[in-house]
């Protein structure tokens, strides 16, 4: 029986995740990124990398099919199962730093960065040591003229998910985005379960 975790609106959580088994990602209302990181359970300096991960990819549109790599060029995990298609390698968490520059915020939130700082600080995992993340359901828009970046409003609708499956035992950060612009200016929550198989 799948057991749906839930990460509340603005917040993140950590856990394991054992190789062979599958991490569902779900989007319960629409339109709301996740970001997730992750880092080899035995060696903490092996991390996600979105440079390799597109660079063998060789497309910036990573969906079912697709290998994500570690800065070791190994397999972390594969995406088995994708019901939107449009997600997003390219963009830094969202931090209290970038919403006082981009937003303006005088009293900013801590943003996924800061989420992910204290969720992954049971494992000793600091602020400097969390990379760029695989941010599900985020849909950036590239330019090919000017390669102007443009932050659009998720494709997911309520239930959509990703299936992704571990090819090694991983340690994980997730959230429940934090930026308005990500999320159409909506915070909501997040669904994920972990099954065999």
């Amino acid at each position: 029986m799948e057991q749906i975790q839930i990460i509340q609106p603005r917040s993140g959580v950590s856990f394991i995740w054992k190789q062979g088994t599958r991490l569902k990602v779900i989007d319960i209302e629409g339109e709301q990124v996740s970001d997730l990181t992750c880092f080899n359970l035995n060696d903490k300096a092996e991390y996600l990398s979105s440079g390799r991960t597109i660079d063998y990819a060789e497309t910036i549109f990573l969906t079912k099919g697709h290998s994500f790599y570690s800065n070791r060029s190994k397999v972390m995990f594969e995406m088995i199962e994708d019901t939107v298609g449009k997600h997003d390698f390219l963009l830094t968490p969202c931090s209290a730093e970038m919403f006082r520059i981009i937003y303006g915020d005088t009293d900013p939130h801590c943003g996924c960065e800061g989420n992910l700082t204290k969720a992954l600080s049971e494992y000793g995992i600091s602020r400097d040591n969390i990379p760029i993340c695989f941010n599900i359901f985020m849909n950036v828009d590239v330019d090919g003229a000017t390669g102007k970046v443009s932050v659009l409003p998720p494709k997911s609708k309520p239930g959509d998910f990703v299936l992704l499956e571990a090819k090694m035992d991983l340690i994980v950060g997730m959230t429940a985005c934090s930026a308005g612009m990500s999320n159409n200016f909506s915070y909501k929550p997040i669904g994920y379960s972990i099954t065999g198989k």
